[in-house]
């Protein structure tokens, strides 16, 4: 009898190599619901922010040089530091070697709302009435490695999920063809000190992982295809070893597996989407200007700016710009100033263009680094460092958060004369991170993580939501 020219025949083979594609999927499915990698659940309340920019400046800017003016400082400059805050160090001949040291930068109000700001941030000064500045900020890690992974881990120690990886664990990707957290790089001289673990997924499933991309060519490394691979065949190579790895995954229950399987997934569709991601040309000239584009010293902090507000546009759900360093231990009025040049144009660009495309209101774009510098200056006999230069400071520090349901044109919190103490409303890094995930819709204490017997969370047993700054 003669078939259908509809009708579809199979030989044995070909019917238990098609069934074994829906047979392994059904079998993984539950692997993956169950590590959290099949659906996004929803957040815990309906959030004012539905993602985030971070941009992290690595090695602790000077607070006192930068959002803190302290004006009484300029009348004690070069004396010793007074007793009352911290006992003068005293050098092998009896000489003081701690003495303050006033910022020589001139500070000046913006806006409506008043809010002092560097000279050396004119930029995003101008912005202030957008901006949230806490300056009561406070953590115990003053050394970089630890602070670091406090601020962004809620730990001092290795191993531990990023801020991130919670939140791509908690909200889950928006965007099929783009990871849920990316990770831009721009230096001005070493390299971040906690390394790639600031984005990492600790004992989390891979696939909640920052990915860091570049900022030319390709945006990650070996994404296109070798020369005479078509997509059909990465496509048919991609099946095979999916179905090796599920099986593989069905006789050891290995829940890792279930995230290279997806991570192989996310990298074959981002093929087509990335390369996209990187072509500019469809940017007008004016806002490559208002990213410091045509810029030396501003294009590479401004086209990670550029790209963190293409990658959320994409559905990226947490992106986080890392800068280094600002760690200014000598030199520090040089090299404050060269961070600033690099970095004030295209933090001020950003904000700008979010606002005007309508993506502030319910973006967060935060500022931070793990700590602030001491008001006294660091000088040390027979050593490079000193000419200049601040230590580190974990007792007081500023941030600023703007959009995504903060207030606008506010200044919460207070230093003392010398912004080494806080004297009001102290908000501790856990306080910080409670907040940040409040306004994505997320309850700090009831994001937990099952791990090794115990629930983790980014705020470990402590924080508390800074429900003033909320708008």
């Amino acid at each position: 009898m003669k078939s259908s020219p509809r009708a579809e025949y199979f030989s044995r083979r070909q019917l238990l190599a098609r069934a074994s594609h829906g047979l392994g999927a059904m079998a993984l499915w539950p692997l993956l619901e169950r590590d959290g990698l099949a659906a996004s659940p929803l957040p815990h309340f309906s959030p004012p922010a539905k993602r985030v920019i971070f941009l992290f400046m690595a090695g602790g800017p000077s607070h006192l040089d930068l959002l803190d003016p302290k004006p009484k400082m300029a009348a004690l400059h070069g004396q010793p530091i007074p007793a009352s805050l911290t006992p003068a160090k005293k050098s092998a001949t009896g000489g003081v070697l701690e003495t303050v040291m006033a910022s020589p930068r001139r500070f000046r109000r913006y806006g409506q709302s008043g809010i002092e700001f560097s000279e050396l941030l004119p930029h995003t000064g101008a912005l202030a009435d957008e901006l949230c500045v806490i300056r009561s900020m406070h953590g115990e890690q003053a050394n970089h490695d630890p602070a670091q992974l406090l601020l962004n881990c809620g730990t001092p120690l290795f191993g531990n999920p990023s801020m991130g990886s919670w939140v791509n664990y908690g909200l889950g990707s928006v965007s099929e063809d783009m990871p849920g957290y990316v990770v831009l790089l721009s230096n001005s001289g070493k390299g971040v000190d906690a390394g790639s673990a600031l984005w990492g997924n600790g004992f989390m499933p891979s696939t909640y992982r920052g990915v860091t991309f570049r900022s030319a060519g390709d945006p990650l490394l070996h994404l296109s295809n070798p020369p005479g691979i078509a997509a059909a065949t990465q496509r048919a190579r991609l099946d095979v070893v999916r179905d090796l790895n599920v099986m593989h995954q069905q006789g050891t229950g290995d829940a890792e597996i279930g995230s290279r399987i997806a991570s192989y997934e996310l990298a074959f569709r981002m093929q087509s989407a990335a390369p996209e991601l990187l072509d500019f040309r469809a940017e007008t000239a004016a806002t490559k200007a208002l990213y410091g584009l045509e810029k030396e010293v501003t294009r590479p902090f401004g086209t990670n700016c550029l790209l963190a507000r293409r990658l959320i546009e994409r559905g990226v759900r947490f992106v986080q710009l890392f800068h280094s360093t600002w760690d200014d231990h000598s030199e520090l009025n040089k090299h404050i100033q060269i961070n600033c040049d690099m970095t004030d144009l295209p933090t001020a660009g950003l904000l700008k263009d979010l606002k005007r495309r309508g993506l502030l209101d319910d973006t967060l774009v935060v500022w931070a680094g793990e700590f602030g510098r001491t008001p006294m200056g660091e000088v040390r006999r027979g050593s490079t460092v000193g000419k200049e230069g601040r230590d580190h400071h974990a007792d007081a520090f500023s941030v600023w958060m703007a959009g995504g349901g903060v207030k606008r044109g506010h200044v919460h919190g207070g230093t003392d004369d010398f912004g080494y103490h806080v004297v009001e409303n102290p908000v501790h890094v856990h306080d910080f991170q409670a907040t940040l995930l409040h306004l994505l819709g997320l309850d700090h204490e009831k994001l937990t993580y099952r791990h090794s017997g115990r629930d983790f969370r980014l705020t470990d047993v402590a924080g508390k939501v800074v429900k003033e700054i909320l708008a």
